[in-house]
């Protein structure tokens, strides 16, 4: 399995932090050991909204190569122009083939940009509900949705839960419980 961790200019640490760290642990700790993720941006340069820089592995090439997409988000403004950016969209839009996208908090209005949550369930921040309804069907304030092949999560700590959640679903629900308290995650109430 190849993961695809997405980061952009503005997007909120924590948003990538918080699925990476328990979707890694899926190797480090022995349950996938032929799991492989990338690093993915659209530009080299990448830095969240307070100037944090990160190092992408994975520039602007296609994206169809991986099975899971991890999208996270940031300041609703700054993401909802993001979705108004043609050529990220585009880019985004390369990993149609990926059988499994999720997103962190506004990481979803990306996805429905890209059109991926098209006809399908979703949420985000609370705060960006209003802007989600361009791009789904129908929003909830649930704290993860999973419509199948499209997974979203509301706010920025929601991205632990995802990642847990995303454990569960790819290696079992005993390897997840094993991440979780390796981590010291009391959270258990959606996960």
């Amino acid at each position: 399995m190849k993961v695809a961790f997405v980061i952009y200019n503005h997007m909120t640490a924590l948003d990538w932090i918080g699925v990476y760290d328990p979707i890694t642990r899926l190797k480090s700790m022995g349950f996938m050991p032929e799991l492989e993720w990338e690093i993915c941006a659209f530009s080299e340069a990448v830095s969240d909204h307070h100037g944090l820089r990160f190092s992408p592995t994975h520039i602007g090439r296609s994206l169809e190569e991986f099975d899971l997409l991890i999208v996270p988000g940031g300041i609703t403004a700054l993401v909802y122009q993001l979705t108004k950016d043609r050529d990220f969209i585009e880019w985004l839009k390369t990993a149609n083939p990926c059988p499994l996208k999720a997103s962190v908090c506004t990481g979803s209005l990306l996805l429905g940009a890209a059109g991926f949550l098209s006809g399908k369930q979703a949420t985000t921040h609370p705060n960006a509900f209003n802007q989600l309804k361009e791009f789904c069907t129908v929003i909830t304030d649930q704290r993860i949705v999973d419509a199948g092949d499209v997974i979203t999560s509301r706010g920025v700590t929601a991205s632990i839960d995802l990642g847990l959640y995303l454990c569960k679903k790819l290696a079992g629900s005993e390897e997840k419980e094993k991440i979780r308290q390796q981590m010291d995650y009391p959270y258990r109430a959606s996960i």
